[in-house]
């Protein structure tokens, strides 16, 4: 457990994160005919190198999977990046909705099985037409998928469906046409996830409960689909009692393993929220890892 200190940071960097007003995108654009498959583009508002089409940043937030949890908290971030002169597109997808109580023990339950998978990987097989039509200042091919927190998982999930068991309904036959991935403190293996109850054990509520778990991890625990091929930079804060280092960890010692070397960042007395809150310093490391990768 945090100690109070770590506690009350912990509270006010989430605070911070929250304060800002969502802001509203450009346009939206459905992939799906379900009122959570959509995605918003926020088209740059500064041209870095005026005449080239834009790198494109697809941006998955975070949330535990849970209803609670929409693109709309991740927006002053999206804008961000906007104003730094990336093209963005933020994804919706369906996430999870409430336990029924049984002796009061009901409680939002994180994600749906296999529906937000689904709609994760419609809407990235979509993205290509649809920038076309929302941002044709943007370049397809030089797109970086960056996500926080149970976003950070999905965004080193899409890097890896090629990776996926031959009977995935979400595999691909070659690694996706990625720049990379720059996966915000992601919830990147499931294993030491579940030992240490992140979110309160919201990557086994995700893949079903304790029944379903251990069938369902080779087709979304992150950490055993690897190597992907793709760039991929972890970037993390040391005083995160959220999602605690050790993931990210676990998932760069697996990379190891597997043959590939992934960057980490880690950033001294940073926690969880600061990485995606665009007055906190750590949000600028955020913007200049994915311009790393994208240029």
């Amino acid at each position: 457990m945090p100690d109070d200190a770590a506690a009350a940071r912990a509270a006010t960097e989430e605070e911070s994160a929250f304060s800002h007003p969502a802001v509203e995108p450009d346009s939206t654009a459905a992939y799906g005919d379900h009122p959570d498959q959509l995605i918003d583009f926020y088209a740059p508002s500064v041209d870095p190198t005026p005449g080239t089409p834009v790198p494109l940043v697809v941006v998955l937030h975070g949330g535990a999977w849970r209803a609670a949890y929409d693109r709309r908290h991740i927006s002053p971030f999206a804008d961000f990046l906007a104003r730094r002169g990336f093209a963005v597109a933020s994804v919706e997808y369906r996430r999870g909705s409430v336990i029924p109580a049984h002796g009061g023990a009901g409680g939002p339950l994180a994600g749906r099985w296999p529906e937000t998978f689904d709609d994760v990987a419609a809407a990235l097989d979509a993205l290509p037409a649809l920038v076309r039509e929302a941002l044709p200042g943007a370049d397809p091919r030089r797109m970086v998928v960056t996500g926080h927190s149970a976003g950070g998982h999905l965004a080193l999930w899409v890097a890896a469906r090629h990776l996926l068991p031959a009977d995935a309904a979400w595999r691909i036959d070659r690694p996706a046409p990625l720049r990379g991935v720059v996966a915000l403190a992601p919830i990147a293996d499931f294993e030491v996830a579940d030992k240490l109850d992140v979110c309160g054990g919201a990557a086994r509520q995700l893949l079903g409960g304790e029944e379903k778990f251990a069938e369902r991890r080779p087709y979304a625990d992150p950490s055993l689909l690897l190597p992907t091929g793709i760039a991929t930079t972890l970037v993390q804060g040391r005083s995160d009692i959220d999602v605690p280092q050790a993931v990210a960890e676990a998932y760069a010692d697996a990379a190891a393993k597997a043959g590939e070397v992934v960057g980490f960042t880690l950033l001294e007395d940073v926690g969880h929220f600061p990485l995606i809150d665009p007055s906190a310093d750590a949000c600028a490391v955020v913007a200049e890892e994915i311009a790393q990768l994208a240029w």
